[in-house]
């Protein structure tokens, strides 16, 4: 049951008895209370309705309460302040909720009424690319949020839109003809290609670090002359003064980005000159960017040779990043990269035109609107197709093919105006049946607050990454655990090192950038994963001490009373679970549940034991009734943590 939800249902008549139009935002002010004083759950509408009615808001609040029918639910309803409605449920309510929950598979939680159809589009990795730690947002946010829509009763299907034919392959197509290691490439295919990769694109950065510069140089000077003349302001008022000196801040900000730039360049430039291989390499291919385009080109335009060397790359490409996804516990129900669309470019750039969306400007075809100063271009002056081109086309066959009513795209904020972009060509090209919505997340970050980078500035590989978190949980696992054998550490640490990963992603508000920690999200005790994991595994061993047999109890009729307050705290906590996933869903943001099951589960579940003896209870009756809501516990973090991706262990 979503008690929320159902108060919500027994407000709206009595809102309708004090006759307003605007229900659904009056029900939004019902909430659950931040503070046990002030009840259970707290209904603040009696003020802004007193105001818009020209009545007092007690007065508005008396005539909303003399309407209610919560009698069953509630033991107390009482009028605060200037007309807060606090309500107080039964205790025999909770412990019938409770006692419905035990013997409930979902615990109670029913799926939506109204059931709706997505399409998450997530991950989307280039594959002719290692995966690397800027991919973890994308996947573990996707997948989590799959899993918790497919629990509420949503119709879900997932699409890895994986980048497979793009400007990648001819840089790896490149590296092939030209940089080959045959020995390598015949043991260790992806090895090599990656490899060839990271080559390739050192010769093209070198290139554009060349001829990047001296435009830095000269943009530094610029400023630097704007910094020591500063427009002399027209007055002498304070706030012009105020003004100068933002202006000043800004343009010496400025300055030290470009300067970080310009220093980056002249390190990557000095690192290929002082390397006398990498020097020789760039000597001999002076145009390498240029034929990079024309590989791409080639492969594109269904070259024999471009076309057979990709279709003997891709599979390799991808059974190395399916591995990445079985290590992560995630599977997609369609793996549709850009090549499947590419036969359909063109008609989706001809329909465009026909609609008058698109037109051409300077050789290139765009699509102009109001909104957006830039114009989204879809086909390039030399007739290449473009990300957008793609995008629009997999719209469409989304459309027509899965017929969604939601499509999310779980993409990072840089992307913003893309998707700003790509919705509005769908929205006017005459698409109104279907929600579109970029689900944005922010840069993880190393410990000096830039994008996370290994110690010699290279991207973080995501194989990497597990590894590292599965040998430190390893580490924690053997100092808290000296008495389990080295197989079952081993599959403990999978586990946690995991599931600490995708929490310590999970746990943060999905916009913000957050600072990687391995201390942090392996630490035992704050909102992380192994914390939640623990305090599974704590629950799994009092109830092997006690012996406890909890469907024997269930059979009996045995159901907590819910006598003391931390009985009562828990079990409320519990049956929160509900409103929380509804909460998630309502703004696509996981960290609602990591915060549900943290502070809400958790914790009280901690005080609970703290306050209330389990095993040495005053008695068998009170100890059994204890068991199930220990057991009840358990399974709402098993049930939480799994939707989230992350798996629980019986010992830690």
């Amino acid at each position: 049951m979503n008690i929320l939800s159902t108060i919500r249902a027994r407000f709206r008549p009595a809102l309708e008895s004090v006759d307003t139009g605007e229900i659904e935002k009056y029900l939004e002010m019902i909430k659950p209370s931040q503070d046990p004083q002030f009840g259970d759950y707290q209904a603040n509408c009696a003020m802004p309705l007193g105001k818009q009615l020209g009545e007092s808001p007690r007065e508005v609040a008396s005539r909303i309460v003399a309407a209610l029918e919560l009698q069953d639910m509630c033991h107390q309803i009482e009028i605060a302040g200037p007309g807060f409605i606090n309500l107080t449920l039964r205790q025999d309510f909770l412990a019938d909720q409770i006692a419905a929950a035990l013997e409930d598979e979902r615990i109670g939680i029913f799926q939506c009424d109204a059931s709706r159809s997505y399409v998450i589009d997530f991950s989307a990795p280039n594959v002719a690319k290692p995966m690397h730690v800027g991919h973890i947002r994308s996947t573990v946010i996707g997948d989590a949020l799959a899993k918790i829509l497919r629990f509420c009763g949503h119709s879900v299907i997932t699409d890895n839109h994986i980048g497979d034919w793009g400007t990648q392959f001819g840089m790896i197509l490149y590296g092939y003809k030209h940089f080959l290691n045959a020995e390598s490439y015949a043991t260790e295919p992806v090895t090599e290609l990656a490899r060839l990769y990271r080559l390739v694109h050192q010769l093209v950065q070198y290139r554009t670090d060349l001829k990047n510069i001296p435009h830095l140089e000269h943009k530094i000077l610029a400023l630097r002359d704007s910094a020591a003349n500063p427009r002399a302001p027209q007055g002498s008022t304070q706030k012009e003064d105020k003004s100068t000196k933002k202006e000043s801040r800004r343009l010496e900000a400025q300055i030290r980005q470009i300067e970080e730039d310009l220093h980056l360049a002249r390190q990557r430039v000095m690192a290929i000159e002082n390397d006398t291989v990498l020097a020789s390499l760039a000597e001999k291919h002076p145009d390498v960017d240029r034929d990079i385009l024309r590989e791409t080109a080639r492969l594109h335009g269904g070259d024999e040779t471009n076309l057979s060397l990709w279709k003997q790359f891709i599979p390799v490409c991808l059974e190395d990043i399916e591995r990445m996804y079985r290590r992560l516990g995630i599977a997609f129900d369609h793996t549709l990269g850009e090549s499947f669309y590419q036969d359909q470019l063109a008609d989706t750039v001809t329909g465009l035109r026909q609609k008058g969306l698109a037109t051409e400007s300077d050789g290139a075809i765009c699509v102009f609107s109001d909104v957006h100063d830039v114009p989204m271009i879809i086909q390039k002056q030399d007739g290449a197709f473009l990300y957008a081109t793609t995008d629009l086309a997999t719209i469409d066959y989304r459309l027509k093919t899965f017929h969604p009513d939601v499509i999310l795209y779980v993409v990072d904020h840089r992307q913003s105006l893309h998707f700003e972009q790509l919705f509005d060509a769908v929205v006017r090209g005459g698409c109104n049946g279907v929600e579109l919505c970029h689900v944005k997340f922010g840069t993880v970050l190393g410990e000096d607050g830039r994008p996370f980078k290994t110690r010699s500035g290279s991207t973080v590989g995501l194989g990497g990454l597990l590894d590292e978190a599965i040998r430190r949980a390893g580490q924690v696992v053997r100092e808290n655990n000296p008495e389990l054998c080295e197989s079952e550490c081993e599959s403990i640490a999978d586990t946690v090192g995991i599931g600490a990963l995708k929490y310590a992603d999970l746990s943060q508000n999905r916009e913000s950038d957050y600072v990687f920690s391995y201390d942090k999200m392996l630490a035992l005790n704050g909102n992380t994963a192994t914390y939640m994991q623990y305090a599974y595994a704590r629950i799994q061993s009092i109830l092997s001490k006690g012996n406890a047999n909890i469907d024997a109890l269930l059979k009996a009729g045995t159901r907590p009373q819910l006598t003391h307050p931390a009985e009562r705290a828990l079990a409320l906590a519990i049956l929160r679970f509900s409103e929380t996933l509804e909460l998630v869903i309502a703004d696509y943001r996981p960290n609602h549940l990591t915060g549900y099951l943290f502070e809400q589960v958790a914790k009280r579940f901690s005080t609970f034991f703290d306050s209330c003896p389990v095993i040495k209870a005053d008695s068998k009756e009170v100890r059994n009734e204890r068991f199930l809501l220990c057991d009840l516990t358990a399974r709402t973090l098993k049930t939480g943590l799994s939707l989230l991706g992350i798996d629980v262990v019986e010992k830690m």
